[in-house]
């Protein structure tokens, strides 16, 4: 058994790196490790976060302890939790790392708890760079990667992009496991009654946080296609706005798509989930950038096909026209990979090859890409 500490957002702050934070804990505490999160008293300003609010609603659900203890822009919160931490002295502590403004806190860290000569400091690796780069971010997340003993990454293109930094390090690749805390799988019928939705339509659904690299602008444009006129399709826009919506909506209004573009503009609370990816026939993620997507997994987690972009790490995630379609970042392509899935009646088959697909993206195998790497670091 070994004593590990999570850094990481978790319960009360909100999010797919927070849901992953408590999901990665629970599975190295359900395999005999004493395990314990500290998150964040303030992740972001206000200023900085472009929705509406940073905490969850939900009841807390963790089997793990979790203390917010962790201030993003108050330096002494940083000494402080390090400090405790050091004298602690844990066997590991994760670091989860997605964006560079995070860098002076986390790295700070662990530049303090390694003073113990003790503790390995590991990061668990979403993005090395952001999707929406900034002046600055490069030395940022260079000041982080320097005092961490090694990294777990979820995609090769994040690992390509970390090399950049530092080539000497173990750096192990594990996929992003799959989000199957969500619930159970509905029918159709049962998920589209409880969204209010009509039965005789069919639906595609696109998850998740609205930002300009996602691509929304080009699934509009897709279901505008002459292609799709006779399909009965609607697209779910199910998701808060972290950009300016205003583009969107008047690009649905130019499409004369607003019979066909049902908008949820609000964070999805963790008990509709499943009623959102039940009541849809096949998710959409028209990235125009990415590494990987957390809605890929939860989308497997609900056995349903998935039509991506062949951008950063996804399409390592979608097996073409096996499980759904890789496509590249034109409109038209998009119409006609959705005309195929609804004309060939490819739901089925697809959904039938994802559930011998998943099996690969267990928590179980992800904790085992982490302990091969805490045994190369103790090798040391």
């Amino acid at each position: 058994m070994s004593k590990i500490i999570l850094i990481g957002p978790a319960y009360p702050l909100r999010g797919g790196i927070a849901a992953f934070t408590e999901r990665l804990a629970t599975e190295l505490m359900t395999q005999g490790n004493d395990v314990t999160i500290e998150s964040f008293s303030l992740q972001y300003p206000k200023i900085l976060f472009p929705g509406k609010t940073q905490y969850t609603k939900d009841k807390n659900t963790s089997l793990v302890a979790i203390q917010s203890s962790l201030n993003s822009i108050n330096p002494f919160s940083w000494i402080r939790l390090g400090n405790k931490i050091r004298k602690q002295k844990p066997d590991i502590v994760i670091f989860k790392f997605w964006i560079p403004f995070m860098a002076p806190a986390l790295g700070t860290l662990a530049r303090i708890i390694k003073r113990n000569k003790i503790t390995k400091c590991i990061a668990v690796v979403h993005n090395i760079l952001p999707h929406e780069k900034k002046f600055g971010d490069r030395v940022l997340a260079n000041y982080f990667v320097k005092p961490i003993d090694g990294f777990l990454v979820l995609s090769d293109s994040v690992r390509n992009d970390l090399k950049r930094f530092d080539s000497s390090k173990p750096i192990r690749v594990s996929p992003h496991p799959l989000y199957d805390h969500y619930g159970k799988i509905l029918t159709k019928t049962e998920a589209r009654q409880k969204l209010e939705l009509e039965q005789n339509w069919n639906y595609l659904l696109f998850f998740g946080f609205i930002r300009e690299y996602k691509g929304l602008d080009l699934a509009l444009k897709a279901l505008s296609s002459a292609k799709l006129k006779d399909l009965k399709i609607k697209l779910i826009v199910a998701g808060e706005f972290y950009t300016n919506s205003k583009p969107y909506l008047n690009l649905v209004r130019k499409l004369e798509l607003e019979n066909r573009i049902i908008f949820r503009s609000e964070y999805i609370p963790d008990n509709l989930v499943s009623a959102y990816f039940s009541a849809a026939d096949l998710i959409i993620q028209p990235y125009k950038e990415a590494t990987q997507s957390g809605v890929t997994q939860i989308a497997y987690h609900f056995n349903k096909p998935i039509l991506v972009t062949n951008v950063g790490g996804l399409s390592e995630l979608v097996p073409h026209q096996k499980v759904g379609y890789i496509s590249g970042l034109s409109e038209e392509e998009m119409a006609d990979y959705i005309v195929d899935f609804y004309v060939n009646n490819r739901e089925t088959e697809f959904s039938e090859a994802i559930l011998k697909l998943k099996r690969k993206y267990s928590w179980n195998l992800f904790v085992e890409q982490l302990e091969k790497l805490i045994q190369e670091l103790n090798k040391k």
